[in-house]
């Protein structure tokens, strides 16, 4: 039995033991309900889904082998439901939750491939479901957390098949097949023990091989690194050393940070399908979670990780720091999140594991645990007063969790942070963070402080000193308490929480270690005091509402959620001593009585209901006393209303003047009255010796002529009634148990640690006692009763014009049986529900479903349904002669909600006031280094767990409430539960909008829970949506209930409803109030993204009609709604034709005879495509894409189209002839066409998106949008391939339409291109740019339709329409007939693995050489034709057509590269960098391997020339290009006259070429095609470096785009080392700006590839830089310093360790020589200027911490401050850059410093005065 069970109060706990036969009876229910030959009896099973969560909920304990029956119900109900998404839905949540729950004690086999098929037929499919976005998105979501839940139960060989699935997806990584393939990678692959054969150190290889073939993109990172993560965490039998230096490689670069004042974002990202983007998890948490899980499991005795590890935080710990912050923090929060809590999640399964024979040698020790700790203290350090919340919180969360692991470095840590923060003046926000982080680690201070482990002594000084940390602590916290500083009051009151959670009791006489510093009752009177003068300063944080729903709250920050101030204050008095509570109960009973604070009532109520909680019997003398009385007798000399019993005849006589009472008595007594009903809440039987007391403060607070005191006395009523009636523990904050080692700390508990023997110390409950509950009944009589009674002598005399008294008496009456309702609640029996015939059942004969109950049970049924009765006579009066009374209303609809809604709405309002108690501060994680114990999970304070049970108490008491006839499934409402219904169902169509929608949510709430009204409600709203005279508060009351998920899942199973909800739609148009066309336009569009499907029934035309019509009727009557020809507004033209889209998308699943209906539908909709109406158009266009389907004209894989061009066979469409009659009349292309291009609106600046998959987005409103576009297209739509050339890429050309073309084409054959020709070749040469997109896209979908046909269509006009395409001087449609070409050459399905019938033609025709003569424009649009065309090419699988083009392409671009024209250049560059990596990726594969062995090595040779001729040709461009820039220089400065001099004409020409060149690198670079070119890329480093600046600014606007783009690339082996030998060299060059650029790049570089680089080319960089620092040049020098400054705060220690000797030695003895010399030698300043800039590197290398060696190095640098320039200015700027930086902790490190010092520091760093 679970803990929260077995501490239930006594008699449900024994209940709970029922629920076990009450669970399998609810499984063979389910087992009895599904019948395999019955789809539909997937439905009837789907009630009993909620009731199964109800077990799970309740942590009910129930028989193994019936969860396993369930389970194994659960996955076939899923398979068998394809096309039910919802049903889906419901059972993989279910089974997802139970696998979760009882996955370690199941023993399943669970196929991966039937989940693989949902996926692709739900989610990855070109016709997907009519079902909407917000289902499909739970689909996805639900199905990919079941296969995640499953994949431990998949079989022995699933690895190797969903490898062998998946790894051709990922073998071309310029296809976005790729993306979807390595996200189902990461979403199938399993690592459980059955599979664990498959993995082996080449699989994982390849993987990185893989990883590496899509550069820079997250979305491709987050998928491999989870699968390395996953792989390394389970699969330890693998050698990982040898990966570790690349896995930290690839984790470095997935942080996106700026190195050396670089961009913090990759340039360039490469874009992922936005589909494919959403649905797999690209998320930064889940990228951040798998490097942190891979980097903890890979630590191992011994092993290299850790050495790894600690250069990785130190190459990261900058951007922790508090003015390092940016777009970046968020990762960096959440790496050292998942870093912590992974490390935990290890230590814990290795102690809970100890003789795990396969992992014991792998096992962390005591020195990896310390080496961890150290390293994530940096972080630590870093981030812990971060300006960023959620970092500096994650870093206490940190500190805690690590405290317990390694206390001797932590608790220091910590003990200095606190003091520096106390001392700190100028940064008080450090304050707060440091007390929150000694209250997270209260627990381990305390439990070091008394541990008998040797650690005190030999690593902390002794225990006393974190005693004293303690105790200093806590006398500060007093100080803390400040009204004016809200997170520095929250964050003390935190840290006393945590303190005394921990202590068993606080007394005087308590143990001496922990309280010999400060004296405990002293303490508690100055923490009184300090409270007390809080309580009176605070002020509300906003202004009070004094109308109907007044709180009882003030609204200070005391009491917002997450506050710690009522936690804080119930833990400090139930430990306190008898004589110290008593103390302190004497101060608060004294400071309540004499002070009334209308700022702070629920503060102070508070304040007295956590001393009645600890000691009710002594605090409701001092407490509850005293102010009843003073209540009584402010009320008695008070003016009164005469409502009292007996006095209610008064209120008829006509009262000239209200009385009213003066606003200072009316605020002291509304003061009163509200600290009491909070005072009491657990006051229970104490409450008794004042019964009469409350019955008078409360019948007088009700005859009061105040509103304000009315409603504090239904405050008192319904917290009296809750305290007597109530179940709740009385014990919760009294310590039971001690800790075994120290008797002054208590035990704290775990849930999982509880057995099913007695349960530890459970506490003891309020169970309400004879006398409470004959009190609630006397007030029940008193407050319910009479003032029903009253309520129905009120509306019996329907007085209709009386005076404002007899308003004010209803008012209060209402008010009182709210009141009385809301005290009583569940406690008040339920009605009796009625059966299907209408007879009332016994409940108490209902079958037992869980247990659960609020309290005692008072008042009776009969008392239920009277109220019920009173209050339907009082709706029906009140609507009659006070409709316009909103107050009365809403206290009628409240009323109503307490009495049918039994259970729900205090639940819903009491579980949101929960405090949140899910802190660090009082939590134990389960592994604990500092006392020898084992957990099995986190440990809690037993009140905490007290005030989970109790949270659990009164959930189980709603649902057993509310669920109580479920598990008979035969009753139906009540006839009193009928009569609410009715009344709510007219006051959610009131003409108050506050009415209208409280009715309405109280309405839903009542249905929910009697599904069978359902039905009712919605008939009766749509018919005031079609009643032509409903007002429009009526449409909108009507709107508003129909808009909700209960009434939208109804609709799916209901027939009738479905009608009436959609007649009702679409025959709302008369309403003419813009408000109410806006309701109706938002239902239809909410109903559209939560569409889940239509009832099957609503096909059976033999068994079901609608109204004396049937299906095939009812779409007719939709159509002529839908039609162009219909009178109907647009909006409503385009929900008709929406409503016929999903009506005939779902009829293809379930009627065999759907065709016409399908033919009629696609007719209709081919029609639309002319219609006048845009938004029809565009739905018209969705529509088609999804009805043209069945292609019976296209060639299928396994044909030969070859001598094919006749028709074959007899098969055709179903929807042929009904298609081909419409596009035959005359004009109807030319018609579609024209209405087609007005789509097109061409603007001036198109946004950046691309794809065609954005059309319409100009005009459409999200409206619009959301009714006439699907939310999820096919995965895989066009286009295939990542676009990044800007030259082609097009926002006008939309592959939706170009999809039309195609589908129509194969549906109805070559007769459509005989129709379309024509108007095809006119809109193709028109002038208007629009025109020529739709031909583009018409031309698209032709030339990619692969129809029989369509290769003697290709040669008798395709070929030469194309031709005449490339020859037209149009420039603007470049873009579209670009993107028609792209489209017409993609692979064909769903991979785009298929080559398209006429690629090879298409590439020919473009290949052919142009005529002599053309403009460039031609010329460049030729080649932007080629390179779209060939980025669709798969390289892996090239045919030998395609390998000679691209030979013979390869040596035309080499040929041109010196083109003229710069557009040509460009694209010259483009296609040379498609063409180089086609060849290149080719080269690598099998099928290139596997070809005929006679051309491979000429194929070689060929393929490999054009490397060696880029790289040789650019080595001598670049000489050439130097030395006429060299010349030009020479000559400028010769004549100075002739500035513009021109370079010859070769020089020209190698200018051009590198340009060209430049365009090769970006393209390469861009488009993530680098990874093949390495080597190329490498070669032309030094061109990229040394071009930065140049005379030709064009020239050197490309090499800095290509540097830019290098900064972010990593270079493996064995590419690495000629990339440094190219840097090295660079270093070296004659030109200062090539130095001073390769140091630019050197930085980035290093960061890069630290854990990649060798020791031995490390310390050649290091080398290299130092030589810098002595260049000729001073720019280049102080680079040099800048670089070597960044290598040493993220370098190799031994490195760094060694340049910071020699540069303090070699500054050292130039000091000597200049002061020997007496500063008249005759040394150059590089040579002065070089030693000053090394040591400058050393100090700036440590910009916030102040290490041992940092004073000597910046006073002798400051001793270089009287050098001339540029070492003085060197000297100045790096000392006040030191101050700059460790300014924030100067205080405490210029303790570092002695005086003489400190004055050198102050005078090298002061300006110089203009005076002196």
């Amino acid at each position: 039995m679970h803990l929260y069970n077995a501490w239930l109060p006594p008699h449900v706990a024994e209940e709970t033991k029922k629920e076990k036969e009450s669970f399998a009876r609810v499984v063979r229910t389910v087992n009895e309900l599904y019948r395999p030959d019955d789809p539909d009896s997937v439905y009837a099973t789907l009630t009993w889904i909620p009731v199964i969560k109800l077990f799970i909920d309740a942590e009910s304990e129930v028989a193994l082998e019936d969860v396993d029956t369930l389970v194994k119900i659960g996955l076939e109900l899923f398979h068998v439901s394809q096309n039910n998404l919802h049903a889906q839905v419901k059972w993989g949540n279910i089974l997802v939750k139970l696998l979760n729950k009882y996955h370690k004690k199941l023993s399943l086999k669970v196929r991966w491939r039937p989940f693989y098929d949902t996926l692709i037929s739900t989610h990855f499919t070109r016709n997907p479901g009519p079902e909407g976005l917000r289902l499909k998105l739970r689909h996805f979501e639900t199905i990919t957390s079941l296969v995640q839940s499953c994949r431990r139960f998949f079989p022995p060989g699933s690895a190797f098949d969903i490898w062998s699935e998946f790894r051709s997806l990922v073998e071309n990584p310029w296809n976005n097949s790729s993306f979807e393939g390595s996200g189902f990678v990461r979403l199938f692959l399993p690592t459980n023990l059955d599979n664990q054969d498959f993995y082996s150190c080449e699989w994982i290889k390849e993987c990185i091989n893989l990883w590496d073939s899509i550069p820079n993109c997250q979305f491709w990172n987050c998928q491999w690194a989870g699968v390395i993560a996953r792989t390394v965490k389970n699969c330890n039998f693998i050698d990982w050393e040898c990966f570790v230096p690349t896995l930290f490689s690839r984790f470095l670069n997935m942080f996106e940070v700026p190195v050396a004042n670089g961009c913090e974002s990759y340039p360039f990202p490469l874009g992922v399908p936005k589909n494919t983007s959403f649905l797999f998890s690209n998320k930064t948490v889940t990228r951040m979670k798998a490097i942190a899980k891979s980097i903890v499991y890979l630590l191992k005795p011994h092993g290299s990780a850790q050495e790894q590890l600690e250069t990785f935080i130190n190459l990261l710990e900058q951007y922790y720091h508090p003015s390092n912050g940016g777009q970046w923090t968020y990762s960096l929060e959440r790496f050292l999140f998942h870093l912590v809590t992974q490390f935990k999640k290890r230590l814990k399964y290795e102690q809970q594991n100890p003789n795990n024979s396969r992992r014991a040698e792998l096992y962390l020790g005591r020195s990896e645990r310390t080496k961890f700790v150290n390293v994530v203290l940096k972080l630590i350090d870093r981030g812990q007063y971060s300006k960023d919340k959620d970092l500096s919180e994650t870093v206490a969360v940190a500190t805690s969790i690590l405290s317990f692991v390694e206390p001797s470095l932590v608790l220091p840590f910590v003990a200095s942070r606190y003091y520096i923060a106390l001392e700190t003046m100028t940064a008080t926000h450090q304050l707060e963070v440091a007390v929150m982080s000694i209250a997270y680690v209260g627990r381990s201070l305390l439990q070091t402080s008394i541990s008998s482990s040797s650690i005190n002594s030999v690593h902390l000084g002794g225990g006393n000193v974190f005693i004293n940390l303690l105790m200093v602590s806590l006398s500060n916290a007093l100080l803390g308490m400040d009204a004016n500083d809200p997170p520095k009051t929250l964050a003390t009151m935190q840290l006393i929480g945590s303190i005394f959670s921990n202590l068993a009791s606080l007394d005087e006489n308590i143990d001496g270690l922990l309280f010999k510093q400060i004296s405990l009752s002293q303490w508690l009177d100055k923490f009184l005091s300090r409270l007390f003068s809080l309580l009176l300063y605070l002020e509300p944080s906003s202004v009070l509402n004094e109308g109907l729903h007044s709180p009882a709250t003030s609204g200070t920050f005391l009491i917002e959620y997450s506050s710690y101030y009522y936690c804080m204050l119930e833990i400090l008095l139930g430990r306190l001593s008898k004589s110290l509570y008593d103390q302190a109960l004497r101060k608060i009973s004294k400071f309540v009585k004499t002070n009334t604070l209308p700022g702070a009532i629920e503060e102070v109520g508070l304040l007295c209901s956590a001393c009645i909680h600890s000691n009710r019997e002594e605090a409701v003398i001092h407490l509850i006393e005293p102010l009843l009385l003073s209540v009584i007798n402010s009320l008695e000399d008070t003016p009164v209303m005469g409502f009292k019993e007996g006095e209610i005849s008064k209120s008829s006589i006509s009262i000239k003047e209200k009385p009213t009472l003066s606003p200072a008595l009316e605020t002291t007594i509304n003061y009163r009255l509200k600290v009491l009903s909070i005072a009491i809440s657990y006051g229970g039987p104490a409450l008794l010796r004042y019964k009469d007391q409350f019955k008078e403060a409360i019948t007088s607070s009700f005859d009061s002529p105040s509103w304000k005191v009315n409603s504090a006395g239904d405050s008192l009523l319904r917290s009296l009634l809750k305290s007597l009636t109530r179940y709740y523990p009385t014990d919760q904050y009294k310590t039971i148990l001690s800790h075994p080692d120290a008797a002054a700390l208590e035990d704290w508990i775990s849930t999982k640690d509880y057995t099913n023997g007695e349960p530890v110390m459970p506490p003891k409950w309020h169970i309400p006692s004879d006398d409470e509950v004959k009190f609630a009944n006397e007030l029940l009589d008193l407050h319910l009763q009479s003032a029903l009674d009253d309520l129905y002598r009120i509306c019996q005399a329907r007085i209709r014009s009386g005076p404002g008294d007899r308003n004010e008496h209803l008012k209060v009456t209402l008010l009182r049986i709210d009141s009385s309702l809301q005290g009583v609640l569940s406690c008040l029996p339920d009605f009796n529900p009625s059966s299907r015939n209408g007879t009332v059942e016994d409940p108490d004969h209902s079958p037992f479903l869980i247990a659960g109950a609020t309290g005692s049970s008072v008042g009776s049924t009969e008392l239920r349904e009277k109220a019920t009765e009173v209050i339907h006579a009082a709706c029906k009066y009140l609507l009659e002669e006070k409709s316009d009374d909103s107050i009365l209303l809403i206290l009628v609809i409240r009323i109503m909600d307490a009495l049918g809604n039994h259970g729900r709405c205090w639940y819903d309002d009491w579980s949101g006031e929960a405090w949140n108690l899910e802190s660090a501060a009082i939590k134990e994680p389960p592994i604990n280094f500092i006392v020898s114990s084992n957990y099995k999970g986190k440990r809690r304070p037993r009140w905490y767990l007290i005030d989970k049970a109790y949270l659990h108490s009164m959930w189980r008491a709603l649902k057993s409430s509310y669920n109580k006839y479920c598990a008979s499934g035969n009753f139906y409402p009540s006839n009193h539960v009928i009569l609410l219904i009715d009344d709510l169902l007219k006051l959610s169509l009131h003409n108050y909008g506050t009415v209208r929608k409280l009715a309405g949510k109280t309405l839903l709430k009542m249905i929910e829970r009697w599904p069978s009204m359902i039905s009712k409600c919605v008939l009766s709203l749509t018919e005031n949506l079609q009643d032509s005279k409903s007002s429009e508060h009526v449409v909108l009351g009507s709107c508003a209930v129909l808009a909700s998920k209960t009434v939208f899942k109804h609709l799916a199973m209901d027939p009738k409803s479905f009608c009436s909800f959609i007649r009702g739609i679409l025959l709302s148009s008369h309403h003419e109030s813009l408000e109410a066309q806006k309701a109706i336009n938002e239902l239809f569009v909410t109903y559209n993204i939560h569409f889940s499907g239509i009832s099957r029934s609503i096909f059976r035309t033999s068994d079901y009609h609608i109204d004396g019509t049937d299906f095939a009727n009812l779409v007719s009557q939709i159509v002529s709604l839908g039609s162009d020809s219909s009178s109907l507004h647009w909006r409503y033209n385009l929900m008709a034709n929406r409503v016929l889209l999903l009506l005939a998308m779902t009829s293809r699943n379930y009627l065999n005879s759907s065709s016409a209906i399908l033919s009629d539908t696609a007719g209709h909709f081919l029609k639309s495509l002319k219609c006048q109406l845009p938004q029809t158009r565009i739905l018209a266009i969705s529509a088609l894409n999804t009805l043209l389907k069945e292609s019976p004209y296209k060639f299928s894989a396994e044909e030969k189209p070859f001598f094919s061009d006749d028709l074959w066979g007899n098969t055709k469409s179903s929807l042929e002839g009904a298609l081909t009659r419409i596009f035959q009349e005359d004009g109807f292309f030319n018609e579609t066409l024209n209405s087609l291009s007005l789509v097109h609106i061409i603007t001036d600046s198109e946004s950046t998106s691309s794809g065609g998959n954005n059309a319409n987005s100009i005009f459409q409103s999200l409206t619009d949008k959301s009714i006439t576009r699907f939310y999820f297209d096919f995965s895989a739509s066009w286009p295939r391939t990542p676009s990044w050339i800007s030259l082609i890429d097009s926002n006008s050309f939309y592959s939706k339409f170009a999809r039309i073309f195609k589908r129509l084409v194969q549906e109805c054959g070559m007769s459509v291109l005989l129709a379309l020709r024509s108007t095809l070749e006119e809109f193709a040469n028109a002038e208007e740019r629009s025109k020529q997109c739709v031909a583009a896209e018409a031309f698209a979908g032709i030339l990619h339709s692969d129809v029989n046909g369509i290769l003697g269509a290709w040669d008798s006009w395709m070929m030469v329409q194309l031709q005449n395409i490339i020859l037209a001087q149009s420039v603007e449609s470049i873009p579209e007939w670009a993107s028609c070409i792209r489209y017409a050459v993609s692979g064909k399905g769903r991979y785009g693995t298929r080559v398209p019938l006429l690629r090879q033609k298409i590439l020919d025709c473009l290949a052919t050489p142009l005529p002599p003569k053309v403009t460039t424009t031609i010329v460049a649009k030729r080649y932007a034709f080629l390179s779209a065309s060939l980025i669709e090419i798969s390289p892996k699988k090239m045919a030998a057509g395609e390998l000679q083009l691209h030979n013979k392409l390869l040596e035309e671009l080499l040929g041109n590269m010196c083109h003229s024209s710069a557009q040509v250049r460009e694209t010259i560059g483009v296609t040379l960098s498609v063409l180089c990596s086609n060849i290149r990726l080719y080269a690598l594969s099998d099928n290139h391997r596997s070809h005929e062995g006679g051309n491979n090595d000429v194929n070689n040779q060929l393929m490999e020339s054009w490397i060696e001729l880029l790289t040789e040709r650019a080595s001598q461009v670049l000489m050439n290009i130097q030395n006429a820039s060299h010349s030009v220089t020479l000559e400028t400065s010769r004549d100075i006259s002739a500035p513009d001099m021109q370079l010859n004409g070769h020089s020209q020409d190698d200018v051009k070429w590198m340009e060209t060149l430049f365009h090769f690198i970006i393209s390469s670079l861009k488009s993530g095609r680098s990874s093949c070119l390495l080597d190329v890329i490498v070669g032309l480093l030094h061109p990229v470096i040394s071009l930065q600046e140049t005379l030709n600014k064009d020239l050197s606007a490309l090499a800095k785009s290509a540097f830019e783009l290098l900064l972010w690339r990593i270079f493996w082996e064995p590419h690495l080392q000629e990339a440094v030998s190219v840097i090295l060299s660079s270093a070296n060059d004659s030109n200062w700006r090539t130095r001073s650029a390769t140091l630019t790049y050197l930085q980035t570089f290093m960061h890069r590839h630290t854990f990649i680089l060798s020791r031995k080319e490390k310390k050649k960089i290091w080398r290299t830089v130092e030589k810098l620092l002595k260049d000729i040049q001073v720019e280049v020098r102080e680079h040099a310093a800048a670089v070597l400054a960044g290598l040493m705060k993220d370098g190799d220690e031994d490195l760094v360790r060694d340049f910071r000797d020699r540069a303090y030695k070699d500054a050292v003895a130039l000091q000597e020589k200049r002061n020997q010399r007496n500063m008249s030698g005759g040394q150059s300043v590089g040579s002065i200027h070089g030693p000053v800039l090394a040591l400058t590197a050393c100090v700036l290398s440590s910009p916030y911490d102040m290490p041992s060696w940092l004073p000597e190095h910046v006073i002798l640098l400051a001793g270089f401050g009287g050098e001339p320039s540029p070492v003085k200015s060197t000297v100045t700027k790096a000392v006040a850059e030191f101050r700059r930086t460790h300014a924030d902790t100067w205080d405490i490190q210029k303790n570092s410093f002695s005086e003489d010092q400190l004055e050198v520091l102050v005078d090298t760093s002061s300006s110089s005065s203009y005076f002196a």
